[in-house]
């Protein structure tokens, strides 16, 4: 089948952000006498929705806060800091946005465990407003990842048949929703995720570089 979009997760696909995330997990974890590892955080935390992580984290470190109380200052810690700086683009993203939005048949999306706040930071920060069609976030659906609403209603906007579209995730969680939702999944491990499972995957590549190689070649598109 042709393809027809190319659907991109948010943090550590398309952003540098995961270090940011698990560090600012540390600064709120700090006043209840918790740290975690960056271990702990690849293996449990990282990909997964804020609210998720908050659930988890109260209930195995028995934490004396309310899971709505941890969710706030996470919002909160990450807003003030995207006010003064956004993640950084990862390498090779503004290239693979640029190469996908000059295939004239070929639409783009966000999809992504992320709140609106944060991606809509993303891509005003580095005028990406042009390169979407659709930008599905957490906010948008009842069951993020690792389940696959956010793939559906990315699908249902596009109005496209899933088998026309390949998504782009860095983690386990975010290649799983895609498959459940009928979507070949390419893999791109980082730093966080590397020993994550992705058996699951079409592929797994080093970078966007490579991704953008893989799915010119497989679909037969001009370089």
């Amino acid at each position: 089948m042709q393809l027809k979009a190319v659907l991109f997760d948010h943090d550590g696909t398309l952003v540098d952000s995961e270090g940011v995330h698990y560090q600012l997990w540390l600064e709120i974890l700090k006043p209840y006498g918790v740290s975690i590892s960056a271990e702990q955080y690849m293996q449990l935390y990282s990909g997964m929705p804020t609210l998720d992580n908050a659930i988890d984290l109260v209930e195995r470190f028995q934490l004396a806060v309310a899971v709505e109380t941890l969710v706030a200052k996470k919002l909160a810690i990450a807003q003030d800091y995207l006010q003064q700086t956004a993640f950084p683009l990862m390498q090779g993203a503004r290239a693979i946005l640029d190469y996908f939005q000059q295939q004239p048949l070929i639409q783009q999306a966000i999809v992504t465990g992320a709140g609106a706040q944060i991606v809509n930071a993303t891509v005003r920060s580095h005028g990406l407003a042009d390169y979407f069609a659709t930008i599905v976030s957490y906010d948008d659906v009842e069951r993020s990842k690792p389940a696959p609403d956010c793939y559906v209603l990315a699908t249902q906007r596009l109005n496209l048949d899933p088998l026309a579209c390949i998504a782009l995730e860095d983690t386990e969680h975010g290649v799983a929703a895609a498959v459940a939702a009928g979507i070949a999944c390419i893999a791109i491990p980082n730093a966080q995720s590397q020993r994550h499972d992705f058996s699951k995957a079409i592929a797994v590549l080093p970078d966007l570089k490579a991704a953008q190689a893989w799915i010119s070649q497989r679909y037969q598109l001009p370089r």
